[in-house]
């Protein structure tokens, strides 16, 4: 790629710029490109066959949307330097490095840590390399640079972020109630004390943008038989972190070998560099490639998770308002024992019980504020004539039991 050809196709923006060198480069850094070889929506492509795009395809629509936005800022008036415009679009290109294989999934699995505190520590590495020149992104990633309303366009309710992965996510599943207005709301934004606002004209796809992030939670990010898939690679990787403690030596690459043998929580990504490698060299093919040999252990239990996974022959699923009844989940215990010939505790890897919790707008976090035309602001709680917001924040909870098909 030349200097005048910077340019990348995306299937739902179009042509999208890399303004400069230093984008460039970041987007040429081997931790970014390994953003392609993650999938942004972990296994809801079990579900959503379409959905095969990747934690690059969406850094990069945000970084679209990034430039936008600023474009959109400067010309009512506020100002934002080069060097704030370079360190806001690198921000966002670099928000989703720590993201290991399928996205959230083993966030709390392989390794202990929050995907946020690994884009930290990769972003302050790739700084070195680059001679302080990302200062400004990581300032504004941490919330720390002077002009808040930056990491607003990184971190807030109306986020960059946010509005590409609805629309990107509600492009390639299908699900067509996730096609929120971005450009509109874009269009609409403004700055009051050093606070993101949207103008009043725009209040309309604000409430759109809140419908669609609620109906987008329930059909495809928590969509149930997502969340059976994603409790099915749960417990197999718990099996075999189980088998490698007690010295079962398993197929892997020598990186997904690391986080099976140990215990990798804040303290060890910090002090530890060699984590931090490991982390980086590992995507959606080490465990898809460890999945198709587990297949084929000796050992029962990981090999029915992993045949299963690999042939799609997911998790049953059951949601109740309630928890369920802890003899009902004894039954399926004592079923698989028998039928499996397994100990209770073996068991219990071919079951996963918990709840499943979301709310979609919290003012007290990050409220979503209209600006009016005499300079006053409203909550969209209170602007609102069309919503329910109370019931839009309202924490809604539902419980789950997964088992294996009989």
């Amino acid at each position: 790629m030349d200097n005048k050809r910077k340019i990348i196709n995306d299937p739902v923006f179009g042509f999208i710029n890399l303004s400069n060198e230093f984008i460039y480069r970041i987007v040429k850094h081997p931790y970014f490109q390994r953003l392609n070889r993650i999938k942004q929506l972990g296994l809801a492509c079990l579900i959503y066959p379409g959905a095969q795009h990747s934690r690059l395809n969406h850094s990069l629509g945000a970084m679209y949307l990034m430039n936008e936005a600023i474009a959109q800022l400067r010309l009512k008036g506020h100002a934002i330097s080069c060097e704030e415009e370079s360190g806001a679009l690198a921000c966002i290109l670099m928000h989703d490095l720590g993201h290991g294989p399928f996205s959230h999934v083993l966030e709390n699995t392989l390794v202990h840590v929050p995907h946020e505190f690994i884009s930290l520590l990769l972003m302050e590495k790739m700084n070195k390399e680059m001679n302080g020149k990302l200062d400004t992104a990581i300032a504004i990633f941490k919330d720390t640079y002077q002009k808040k309303f930056l990491h607003q366009l990184v971190s807030g309710q109306l986020d960059v972020d946010r509005l590409d992965y609805l629309r990107r996510d509600s492009f390639f599943t299908g699900v067509t109630e996730g096609n929120i207005g971005s450009a509109r709301i874009i269009k609409m934004l403004n700055i009051k004390e050093d606070r993101l606002v949207i103008e009043a004209k725009g209040i309309y796809s604000i409430e759109n943008f809140l419908m669609a992030r609620r109906l987008m939670y329930w059909q495809v990010y928590l969509h149930k038989t997502a969340i059976a898939a994603e409790k099915m690679l749960v417990n197999t990787f718990k099996r075999a972190k189980k088998l490698t403690e007690e010295g079962t030596e398993l197929f892997a690459s020598p990186s997904l070998s690391y986080f099976l043998q140990n215990t990798a929580d804040e303290n060890t990504f910090a002090e530890d560099s060699k984590v931090l490698e490991h982390f980086v060299n590992l995507d959606d093919n080490d465990i898809w490639t460890a999945l198709k040999v587990w297949a084929k252990h000796s050992d029962k239990v990981l090999s029915l998770l992993s045949e299963n996974l690999v042939n799609r022959n997911l998790f049953k699923i059951e949601i109740e308002q309630e928890p369920f009844a802890p003899v009902y989940l004894d039954e399926k215990l004592k079923l698989y024992t028998v039928r499996y010939g397994l100990s209770p505790e073996e068991a219990a890897y071919l079951i996963s019980s918990d709840e499943v919790s979301t709310n979609m707008y919290n003012e007290a976090d990050d409220s979503i504020d209209i600006l009016y035309k005499d300079g006053t602001c409203k909550d969209i709680a209170d602007a609102s004539d069309m919503l329910n917001i109370q019931l839009l924040s309202k924490k809604i909870k539902k419980y789950y039991f997964c088992f294996l098909r009989d």
